[in-house]
């Protein structure tokens, strides 16, 4: 619980520190310039490509730490085989 309370406090402060540089200042001018039709279209397809690759990395990693899981499991109950029996 410390843990968790401790990663939503530095994301908390985090957002809170980057969000002046994120206003848009300088007439509307982002940090990179203005935004026209290559800038958004660019950002488009780095979101297009970066959720499903998300998707995929975090689905790989799901099946691994279930595969752990069961093997994990497997040698639990093979173990719990052998001493089964009592005096």
């Amino acid at each position: 619980m410390r843990r968790l309370s401790l990663l939503f406090t530095t994301a908390f402060v985090l957002l809170l520190v980057a969000a002046p540089s994120a206003l848009a200042h300088d007439g509307g001018q982002g940090l990179l310039g203005e935004a026209d039709d290559k800038t958004v279209t660019n950002a488009g397809f780095i979101l297009i490509i970066a959720f499903p690759l998300f998707v995929l990395l975090m689905s790989l990693l799901l099946w691994r730490l279930e595969k752990r899981k069961d093997s994990r499991k497997a040698a639990s109950k093979q173990l719990s085989g052998e001493w089964h029996s009592g005096w």
